[in-house]
Order: C-alpha cells, then structure tokens, then sequence
C-alpha cells in the first residue's frame, strides 16, 4: 500500500477529508505536527518509504528516500530544496517537488500593493503623527503625497505566482511594470527582462519590489552596491526573503537619504529583535512576515493540496511546480 506523510498541523476533520481523496493510500503523520510553514520538520524514519510527503519534510529524508514520487510543500518559498544536489536527484528518480505558491500569491500581492498604496498617501507619516505629538502636519503630507497612475516606473524583481498577479493589480494604476527574473519564459504578463540586466533600470524606477527566493545565488542580491544605483526618492519593498537584503546597507541608505523609504515584510533574523536598528532606522517600516496571512488561509491550503492529490492520482499536471 502507497503511503502518504503528512507533515502539516491539519485537525482531524481536515485528515478525514484527505483520507477521502487518497483513494486507499495510507497515511503516516510525525510525531509531532508542523506548526510553521517557515520550519522543517524533524528528521522522520517514517519518510523512507513514502511515495508522496506533504508540509516541510527535512531535505536530508528527501535526498535518502528513493521511494518519493512528490514532495508538496505547505509554503510558497523553498529555499531549502533549491540546491543542485537537490535538483540533480530529482531529475534522477523521477522525483516533483510543488510548492504552495498559489495559496499565497494573491494575500502577498496585495499586501505588497497596500505598501505602495500607504507610501504615495503617507499614511505610515500620519498614523506616526497621531501616536507621537498628535500634529496637523497637513501641508507637507499632501505635498509628499503622491499616485501609482501614469508616470509611476515599478520593478518586479523575481518572477512568479506573486509577481503575476502583482501586476495584475497594478493595471488600472496604469503604472509602468518591469519585471526581471533568472530565465524569461515568454508567458510573463508584463515585460520582463533578464535579472542580470537589472541595475542598468534601477535608477529609473520609483518602486523597487523584491520578490526574490533566498538561494545561494541570491543572499545580499540588494547589496550596497544596487542599492546605491536607486534614486533618492525611490522606495524599496521587500516580500521575498530578509537573507536577500543587506539589511546594514540599508539602513545606512535610509539614514544618509539615499533611499526614499523601505516596506519590509521579511527580515533577517525572524522575529527581528526588539532592539534591532532597523526598527529606529526613519521611513523603514515593517510588518512581521504577515503578507501571507489571510482569514481562510488554512483551508485554502487544505484545497491547493487536495486538488494537487487528485491531479497526482490523475498522472495529470501538478500546480506550482517548482523542481522536477
């Protein structure tokens, strides 16, 4: 009998439900239940011998099982299997690995979205205002306000479910959308360029958004160097990963006006301690890793999963491939 591993905190009602559609796989749970897409779980013996994993399998149990067919992570980021070692053996045993991308596109995009929103009507400054010393700093907010219509120049950097549908949301702005991404495919619904022509658009752009994996290739990507190409006004938003970011060049951008302003949702470290600079740095505003999040959101999980179980069953496509 075909064993599926379920690493993911789902509550008994939602295991009946996948027992439903599992069409007689048994399946084996850890020990101890997945609380956070962002942890891996512990090493599990149980792994060895399954044909499908599903939530945040330890990459060492991946790599030693030759019996893994399909690897469903419960997260949209999988930093941890983008490794050529990784990669090299699933193409050797036939192995697919998804991620839950779909589940987490459009809660990202718009959060990435109410950034900018909040930035060009400087609600951040206003709302500062009304905890710190309650001024009517009416003149130089609505100067330093500003619309997304028109004349707006916007990069996407990193290309995928997050990207597209970012700049769905950003037609009727009638911004000007770039995106740059490590291979140019031809489906993207916006110009896109190779990543590695990236810093020659930096200096026109308003809005910098980073959407990018952390990988080898990618840890400090914004460094002091791109960052150092933005125009002082421009504003920098940061919804991939924190290790992507020279989160010290930044805050020095920031405190020397380099940098228009900075939307971090991901940081490095996560939490990011209470005394941490970047907390104090001025127009640096961060949420804690809460894009994602979304009332439904565990549900919507269980469905993307279910639907990915009976394309898997079907021998039909997998969404959100992202190593075959």
């Amino acid at each position: 009998m075909s064993k599926l591993w379920i690493g993911h905190g789902f509550d008994q009602a939602e295991f009946d439900q996948i027992l439903r559609h599992a069409q007689g796989m048994r399946i084996v749970r850890p020990a101890t239940q997945q609380v956070s897409n962002l942890v891996a779980s512990a090493r599990d013996p149980q792994l060895a011998d399954c044909e499908i994993a599903y939530g945040q399998p330890h990459v060492d149990d991946v790599i030693e099982s030759d019996s893994l067919r399909w690897v469903g992570l419960s997260s949209a980021g999988y930093t941890r299997f983008d490794r050529s070692d990784v990669r090299a053996m699933a193409r050797l045993r036939g192995l697919r690995i998804t991620s839950a991308s779909g589940v987490y596109a459009e809660p990202c995009a718009q959060h990435a979205l109410a950034m900018m929103l909040a930035q060009g009507r400087q609600l951040a400054e206003a709302s500062r205002a009304q905890i710190v010393d309650q001024s009517w700093n009416y003149l130089p907010l609505r100067q330093a306000s500003r619309v997304l219509n028109g004349s707006s120049r916007v990069l996407l950097v990193g290309y995928g479910s997050i990207a597209r549908r970012l700049a769905e949301l950003l037609v009727p702005f009638g911004a000007s959308v770039l995106a740059f991404r490590r291979s140019v495919r031809g489906d993207e619904n916006v110009p896109t360029l190779s990543i590695d022509l990236l810093n020659e658009h930096l200096p026109d752009a308003d809005h910098v958004v980073n959407i990018l994996p952390a990988s080898p290739e990618t840890i400090r990507f914004f460094d002091s160097s791109r960052l150092e190409r933005f125009r002082p006004d421009a504003v920098f938003y940061n919804i991939g990963r924190g290790d992507t970011v020279d989160q010290e060049a930044l805050r020095v951008a920031l405190e020397r006006d380099r940098l228009g302003a900075a939307w971090l949702d991901v940081t490095t470290p996560e939490p990011l301690p209470a005394d941490h600079p970047l907390w104090r740095t001025p127009r640096c505003h961060i949420t804690p890793h809460t894009a994602g999040g979304f009332r439904g959101e565990r549900r919507r999980q269980l469905d993307h999963f279910l639907d990915n179980l009976r394309r898997y069953l079907h021998k039909e496509p997998l969404e959100d491939l992202v190593i075959s």
